[in-house]
């Protein structure tokens, strides 16, 4: 079979897996997908050795290696050629586009270089492949949701100042969803709520955070969440 360059294929990695050649839905067997999914992790090539032992920990070398080569030969069968597997490096095909990438590069030009006010919140709403449970994507994972929930706090607080209180609510609200014990992200709908001039809702969402917070945790909120309540002046934080 030939196979073609990589251009117009998209690899989606947030929320679900999957793999879109020409506006066409590819179905690749699990073994092909996690070959995908691990070079794709990496920006630069990945030995076949470092590879194999990661997707394959608890078989022998020779056995993860023989089924390396069996998941590049099923992947190969595609009919594009995703994976350049040139002597003993595999990365990911130029030509591939992948969704985790884009949405890192919108999260860190949020935190660096200034938010981007017509970014919608969903972009960074879902997880890197969050029914997955192996150890090689289980850090990569924590990586970006604390890159991504930073960047939402940021999109939060500048349509705040923005005057845009519907956007910011919607980005406060895919924060705390991304963490509900994340406080910066309470704090930044507590402040959403403060601006609309609803003070019950802001009330409610202090409540609601520090009931989280002590039953799972046996934690208080922190002096800067008890000094944005006092904003409110008739607000009782012993309830």
């Amino acid at each position: 079979m030939t196979r073609t360059r990589a251009n117009g294929v998209r690899l989606t990695l947030l929320g679900t897996f999957e793999l879109e050649c020409h506006g066409v839905c590819v179905r690749l067997p699990m073994s092909a997908q996690r070959l995908v999914a691990f070079v794709a992790l990496h920006e630069h090539p990945v030995l076949r050795a470092y590879t194999a032992g990661s997707l394959w920990p608890e078989t022998s070398d020779g056995r993860a290696h023989a089924n390396l080569r069996s998941s590049l030969w099923r992947l190969h069968r595609c009919g594009h050629r995703l994976i350049d597997a040139t002597g003993d490096g595999l990365r990911l095909d130029s030509g591939v586009r992948v969704d985790l990438r884009e949405a890192e590069a919108l999260a860190r030009r949020c935190l660096v270089d200034g938010v981007d006010l017509e970014l919608e919140p969903s972009v960074l709403a879902g997880d890197l492949l969050p029914d997955w449970y192996e150890d090689w994507i289980l850090l990569e994972r924590e990586r970006y949701r604390s890159l991504r929930l930073r960047a939402l706090d940021a999109l939060c607080e500048r349509l705040i100042h923005a005057g845009r209180l519907d956007d910011a609510l919607d980005a406060g609200h895919a924060a705390v969803a991304g963490e509900p014990l994340r406080e910066s992200a309470h704090r930044a709908l507590v402040r959403v709520h403060l601006a609309e001039g609803n003070a019950g809702e802001a009330i409610r969402q202090y409540r609601l955070f520090r009931r989280l917070l002590r039953e799972r945790l046996g934690l208080e909120p922190s002096g800067r969440m008890e000094e944005l309540m006092r904003e409110i002046p008739t607000m009782d934080t012993a309830r």
